[in-house]
């Protein structure tokens, strides 16, 4: 069982991370054309997946994926369990 999920780290970045949902809208909005598109087939996920964690609520065609939401200044906190989406995003903005 302790291999299992040694194993599971190792795939997943299991940096959490914590930004205000403004910053979130920030860099969704600085992603170019398509973007949403570009990351959904890199992970093999549903685009609507990928819209959700920049704040979508299409739940019927994709899903919650490593981001927890909490109401606050600035939007609202958000938290990444895994920031694979955002580094991307974050990495596409600066190309």
């Amino acid at each position: 069982m302790i291999l299992i999920v040694i194993l599971t780290l190792k795939v997943i970045n299991t940096v959490a991370k914590t930004i205000t949902f403004n910053e979130l809208r920030k860099i969704k909005d600085q992603l170019p054309s398509g973007s949403m598109r570009q990351i959904a087939d890199k992970l093999n996920l549903n685009e609507e997946t990928v819209r959700n964690y920049f704040g979508g609520r299409n739940f019927d065609k994709g899903q919650s994926v490593g981001i927890h939401f909490e109401q606050g200044p600035g939007g609202g906190i958000v938290t990444f369990d895994d920031t694979t989406i955002l580094d991307m995003a974050e990495t596409m903005i600066k190309s």
